[in-house]
């Protein structure tokens, strides 16, 4: 959730509020820098040979062994019938990496000063 203050045209600006209180808001950036842990993913793929006989019915799906997934390569071969042979199959096994990232931003704050004044516009003895 990321959200940013708007930038005005003018960076200073004053409100008049008709009541007696004048408010000037002043708009500042402060260069920040932040320090995050990211994480990412890697995917390893391994050929992994099999080269076993299925039957024409059993054609094997993708699966899981842990948190490897198993793709078979199919291939047809002719005896002297077709029949369906596991030529490979490829395991795909997912890597968690965390590494420290590091950037420079600007971030933006908004000040606000309250002025109070009377009708004649000088501000009220203390």
């Amino acid at each position: 959730m990321s959200s940013t203050i708007p930038e005005p045209a003018d960076r200073d600006s004053v409100v008049e509020t008709g009541c007696g209180v004048r408010i000037h808001k002043t708009l500042s950036e402060q260069d920040v820098v932040i320090d995050e842990r990211l994480l990412r993913h890697e995917l390893q793929v391994r050929h992994v040979p099999v080269d076993r006989i299925v039957a024409a019915g059993e054609q094997p799906a993708a699966r899981y062994e842990g948190d490897t997934l198993v793709v078979p390569v199919l291939e047809e071969v002719l005896v002297t019938e077709r029949r369906l042979r596991i030529e490979e199959e490829l395991h795909i096994a997912r890597a968690r990496h965390e590494e420290r990232y590091q950037d420079a931003v600007s971030l933006k704050r908004e000040r606000v000063e309250v002025e109070r004044f009377d009708d004649a516009g000088a501000a009220p003895a203390p």
